[in-house]
């Protein structure tokens, strides 16, 4: 969920994207752009939901850790990126993008090792939901940000009496980063060619993030099967995703994919009680709900927004204007 104006796709899709290995049309193609956007969304929310099956094994931060290492050296072998030739302010971008997304990732494992899936995301979406509305600046975009906050409240039961304090605030958290993410991962695209920059800052975020993990798990993080599950992680939640991302976008308009971005946390949820058994009560179904309409309205608008301006461009253009 993004603004079109300010950062024309979600960053977490579109700039990872770039970094997948490139994948033929083959069968993967043929699922039509739709089809790869909901896979990608499926991918990783059931990444998610295998990572909370791997919290009593490594915790959360252990989990965060091997993730990110992960994708940092899938990322790297990749890419191969450059590191001569860059500028200090290149390198600052870089690493404020490194550690915006380890937290970003850190907070995100934190809740859900304390609420369901689906509500946590639910919770974090809200942040580029702020972000789309408050760049916007259009009066629609209260209506848009008065029904997220009412599916919050619902969510809550009207008070977060049901879910655990310390694991929304974590949410929230995480949503904030999401929206500071999706910024410095736009600067980083326009400093670094390609994906690069973004493999950088997964190995900026890795380098970071070891360390919280082998303090709180230790030498269970060198257990095969806990090291072979966090591979899968990383790849369903990192791999898989930005490549199936990366063939979507190649047809599909950014709007549209921005849309269906915001299906997130329906598709969480049902990550969450497949995996997990955690069933959502009528109450947090309509919930989520109203945050999914929120966010779905708010890109609308951006996109209408934008095309007004292009039309408005063409026309002054041709003399028609003015």
């Amino acid at each position: 969920m993004t603004t079109p104006d300010s950062v024309t796709t979600p960053q977490p899709a579109t700039t990872a994207a770039a970094a997948a290995p490139a994948a033929g049309p083959g069968r993967l193609g043929s699922l039509g752009p739709v089809g790869l956007v909901l896979a990608g969304g499926i991918s990783v929310q059931f990444g998610g939901a295998l990572a909370v099956m791997l919290m009593p094994r490594a915790g959360a931060l252990g989990v965060v850790a091997l993730r990110l290492l992960v994708a940092a050296v899938v990322l790297l072998l990749v890419c191969r990126p450059r590191l001569r030739g860059h500028s200090r302010t290149d390198w600052g971008t870089v690493v404020v993008f490194g550690i915006t997304m380890a937290a970003m990732n850190g907070l995100f494992y934190q809740a859900v090792a304390r609420i369901p899936l689906g509500p946590a995301v639910t919770l974090e979406v809200l942040g580029p939901l702020a972000l789309s509305v408050l760049a916007s600046r259009r009066a629609i975009n209260v209506v848009w940000a008065a029904l997220a906050l009412a599916g919050v409240f619902l969510l809550g039961g009207g008070g977060f009496s049901g879910l655990d304090p310390t694991g929304v605030a974590f949410a929230l958290g995480a949503g904030a980063m999401w929206a500071s993410y999706i910024i410095f991962s736009a600067r980083t695209g326009r400093r670094f060619p390609q994906a690069d920059g973004l493999a950088l800052a997964m190995a900026v975020g890795a380098v970071l993030f070891l360390p919280l993990g082998i303090a709180e798990s230790g030498t269970k993080l060198l257990d095969p099967v806990t090291l072979g599950l966090g591979a899968a992680v990383a790849l369903l939640s990192s791999v898989l995703p930005y490549t199936l991302e990366l063939l979507a976008l190649r047809r599909l308009p950014a709007s549209a994919f921005a849309i269906l971005m915001s299906l997130e946390p329906a598709i969480a949820a049902a990550a969450g009680f497949l995996l997990l058994d955690q069933a959502l009560t009528a109450l947090q179904a309509a919930a989520i709900a109203l945050v999914i309409a929120a966010s779905m309205g708010a890109v609308r608008t951006q996109v209408g927004r934008g095309r007004g301006r292009r039309k408005t461009a063409a026309l002054e253009g041709a003399g028609l204007e003015g």
